[in-house]
């Protein structure tokens, strides 16, 4: 637009400010009008940041297989390991940084085991890499990655790798094993994430 269009058509100012005002009323009416139902939103979105557990049936997990549930605003993994994924994390002490889950901080006591589960078929994992919170994919697959993989999770980012028990393997960005996050199981397959005997209670 040049100057001398601008010069030959001033913007109407009054009807400017009298839009901008009628707009700025109207907005403070509707949120006026959406202040209590949001207000009665605000208690369970506030539990849930706070970390309020949330409950997962892992009974339809079939074996090799991984689902995601949502917990305190991260990905929850519920991998259903079978045999064969069993036996070969036996194999792999050597390949890791923290095979005996030493660093306490990454999973409650009852998972510093060789499988890092309170089942050894169920493993629980918060889905982030410890190296800068990328969401690692899940190669279940031997040779899926590289010839010699036996399984496990590969972060794109940056290239760590986890077994399938989420232990960091040695020469990997992420300093730590996978977060294993507190749960307990209610019944059957039922799993709370976020809870166990020592949150409960």
């Amino acid at each position: 637009m040049s100057d001398e269009f601008v010069h030959r058509y001033p913007p109407d100012l009054e009807r400017r400010r009298l839009t901008q005002a009628t707009a700025a009323v109207g907005g403070l009416a509707i949120a006026g009008a959406a202040a209590p139902f949001l207000a009665s939103l605000a208690p369970s979105e506030r539990a849930r940041a706070q970390g309020a557990p949330v409950e997962a049936d892992a009974s339809g997990v079939a074996p090799g297989e991984l689902a995601t549930i949502e917990w305190r605003g991260k990905p929850v993994w519920v991998l259903r390991r079978d045999e064969n994924m069993l036996k070969r994390l036996a194999s792999m002490a050597y390949e890791l940084t923290d095979p005996g889950s030493k660093v306490s901080s990454q999973q409650p006591e009852y998972a510093r085991n060789p499988t890092r589960s309170r089942r050894p078929e169920l493993f629980v994992a918060v889905g982030l890499c410890t190296h800068l919170g990328c969401v690692p994919a899940y190669l279940s697959e031997p040779g899926s990655l590289q010839p010699g993989w036996p399984g496990g999770f590969y972060c794109p980012c940056h290239g760590s790798k986890f077994d399938l028990a989420g232990r960091v393997y040695r020469g990997s960005p992420a300093p730590t094993n996978l977060v294993v996050p507190p749960y307990s199981f209610a019944a059957g397959d039922k799993i709370v994430i976020g809870e166990d005997e020592t949150t409960s209670g």
